[in-house]
């Protein structure tokens, strides 16, 4: 038979096991409730700015002398005379004096033409002198005719036409004279020379080759579709041209004067014709523009108005994303006028002040509630101003 301490003791145990449980139930915290997840897109924004705009239209070239004359000896002879300035880069004026061809034999012809001359003149003085002694002799002949031989008019008619022969002949020899001085034609740049003191040249002999200084033009191809942005197809338009000189980047003004007319072939491209007065800076102060010279263009082109430039891949379908007044997603149909790079253009469909959406999103839909990161940012500060309010109270 079990004893009164047998019977006691399990139950003072058991007791004391659910005393223990009741005060460690007691003790433990409840379960923390979990906020609230905000699943709301985020997006990026940017603001639309609408500014003037005048279009430009970029191209490039080489530039070249407006003029470039080959001279060539139109008499043959010595070289007896040359120039300082008649050098590969020297620069010389209108009339400058660059050669001499030994004059002797161009000398003595000149003195035969005009003896000849002179004395074709003579000879017109004696046969008129025969002609009116002739015509007073038939006057006092009552029963004859007098025929133009007998008047001596055939020999009259001879007597001119030598003159005017020996006129003709002077002329030349006078010409021939003058061509032993060998000139520029325009002021210019010498970019060759082919002869030397002492050499012989003939008639069609090359001398040199001159570069016109006056201006300097450069062809600029352009595609067909960067026409539509040029006012009267660029005729007259302003152009910036552009070169590193010196390490140096340098900018020359300069102006369409022309269009080639044709499309190339090969490119094909339309080639415009820039021309830039004064090119090395001769009569000027401006900067230098060497011929050779590779450079970039910036044809002014028409205006453009009030427009917005944003980047290309924002457009889809014609459209933009946009975030209203009540952050939702609306799609606006906008009028893109010109692309270039990475950005368009864009004149209608986008006021001022509006919101772009610049990021992406996975599963647009319009009318969608979005979000941007301040408002996140807003909202997280708020709550952790409540949680510390609410540990505050509990203390």
């Amino acid at each position: 038979m079990a004893t009164k301490k047998q019977i006691i003791l399990p139950i003072a145990v058991l007791l004391v096991g659910v005393g223990g449980f009741a005060a460690m139930s007691a003790m433990k915290k409840p379960p923390e409730e979990k906020a609230e997840v905000d699943n709301t897109p985020l997006v990026a924004i940017q603001q639309v700015e609408m500014n003037p705009m005048t279009f430009s239209v970029g191209s490039y070239g080489v530039v070249k002398a407006k003029y470039e004359t080959e001279l060539v000896s139109q008499v043959y002879g010595e070289i007896v005379f040359l120039s300082n300035a008649f050098v590969r880069g020297g620069f010389v004026k209108k009339g400058d004096v660059l050669a001499k061809i030994d004059p002797s034999d161009y000398d003595a012809d000149l003195i035969d033409a005009e003896a000849n001359l002179a004395s074709a003149r003579a000879t017109l003085v004696q046969e008129r002198a025969f002609g009116k002694v002739a015509e007073e002799e038939w006057k006092r002949i009552k029963d004859g005719v007098p025929t133009e031989l007998s008047l001596r008019k055939p020999q009259l008619a001879h007597e001119i036409a030598k003159l005017n022969s020996s006129e003709a002949g002077l002329k030349r020899a006078l010409r021939n004279v003058e061509r032993t001085i060998i000139k520029a034609p325009f002021d210019a740049l010498i970019e060759s020379r082919n002869i030397g003191l002492g050499s012989y040249v003939s008639q069609g002999t090359a001398v040199g080759k001159l570069l016109s200084t006056d201006h300097a033009e450069i062809r600029l191809p352009l595609a067909d579709k960067e026409i539509q942005y040029l006012t009267n197809k660029g005729k007259d338009a302003n152009v910036a041209l552009i070169a590193d000189l010196g390490g140096e980047k340098q900018q020359w003004l300069g102006k369409i004067v022309r269009s080639e007319g044709v499309i190339d072939s090969r490119s094909r491209m339309t080639y415009l014709v820039a021309e830039v007065i004064d090119p090395y800076g001769l009569k000027t102060d401006k900067n230098e523009l060497r011929y050779g010279t590779y450079v970039t263009a910036n044809i002014t082109g028409n205006d453009a108005g009030e427009v917005t430039v944003l980047p290309r891949h924002l457009v889809v379908n014609g459209t933009i994303a946009t975030l209203d007044e009540d952050k939702k997603l609306r799609y606006k149909p906008v009028n893109v006028i010109r692309q270039f790079g990475a950005e368009v253009v864009i004149s209608e469909g986008l006021a001022p002040g509006m919101n772009v959406i610049t990021s992406a999103l996975d599963y647009p839909v319009e009318g969608m509630q979005l979000a941007l990161p301040e408002d996140k940012i807003l909202q997280q500060d708020n709550s952790e101003e409540i949680d510390t309010q609410l540990a505050m109270e509990e203390e």
